[in-house]
């Protein structure tokens, strides 16, 4: 097996052992990149959250005041109008949802899936949790979820303390018999985004191959830049040694002496064998005298 030979099979040993080392530590940082890209989107969409909620309370509740004791209109409830913008905005993004699960809700169409239960009761379990980080498995891939808890405030008790502290109108859409007996200060539930991290993933993983391939390629580069090194400052010369040792061994002493100018082990060796070639010769002569 020639010098060449080996040098390759080492490098490319390395190349592999380096390239799968190299993956395994990419992997974890793309991934945790990626979930930390679906985590800020799934906060910046609470964000938004609470921001229509904020504005709806303060600037919009307000204004339909006097038409509520007439007819109920959901656009003044803030929880309503948040859950309205933010269906907008996941109908452009598949899989992004936003929920308000209640333990007690007005509409029943809030009250809580399983998955959504859990997040809940982890809640109450701990109050003072201002938010919760969770995933779980679907058909689609796995689903991030943001959650803040449903806090009672005093404008929450306008319609959630008793039924005939709540407006008629809302009494004559939803019945009494939901949504009532809130205490101020404890939990009822929880506003939940759902970002899905099948995107993130996908598009981490494809940066692993991106890096993986770059690194791939600069490694082969090197190889084919340290085998040219290899040809002509080590195979070429060390050729060049073992014919010109060829024709000295089979009685040629006229061959030419080898460049020995170098100052590294290549011209130590052609110094050395110019000695040797130069010894040989002299013993020769001796020998014929």
């Amino acid at each position: 097996m020639s010098l060449r030979v080996k040098f390759n099979i080492v490098m490319l040993a390395a190349l592999l052992a380096g390239l799968l080392l190299a993956a395994a530590f990419l992997d974890r940082l793309t991934q945790a990149s990626a979930r930390s890209g679906v985590l800020s989107e799934a906060a910046l969409m609470m964000g938004e959250v609470n921001a229509n909620v904020h504005y709806t309370d303060t600037q919009v509740a307000p204004l339909l005041f006097k038409q509520m004791k007439v007819q109920f209109l959901p656009q003044s409830i803030p929880f309503y109008a948040a859950q309205q913008t933010l269906n907008t905005v996941t109908k452009s993004f598949p899989g992004y949802t936003f929920r308000q699960p209640t333990i007690n809700p007005t509409n029943p169409s809030d009250r809580p899936v399983g998955w959504e239960t859990g997040i809940i009761n982890a809640m109450l379990a701990q109050p003072k949790l201002d938010s919760l980080v969770t995933e779980r498995p679907t058909p689609a891939g796995r689903i991030l979820s943001y959650s803040q808890p449903i806090r009672v405030g005093s404008t929450c008790l306008a319609c959630h303390s008793t039924p005939a502290a709540a407006p008629a109108s809302m009494i004559d859409v939803y019945g009494p018999d939901n949504g009532f007996g809130w205490k101020l200060g404890s939990i009822v539930g929880a506003e939940v985004v759902s970002v899905p991290e099948q995107v993130s993933l996908a598009r981490a993983r494809h940066n692993l191959y991106g890096i993986m391939g770059a690194l791939a390629l600069v490694f082969l580069v090197m190889l084919l830049l340290l085998n040219l090194m290899l040809h002509f400052f080590i195979i070429s010369p060390v050729r060049r040694v073992s014919r010109l040792a060829d024709e000295v061994s089979l009685g040629n002493m006229d061959v030419p002496e080898l460049d020995g100018s170098g100052k590294d082990e290549i011209g130590s060796l052609a110094r050395s064998f110019n000695r040797m070639r130069r010894s040989l010769a002299a013993a020769l002569k001796l020998l014929e005298e």
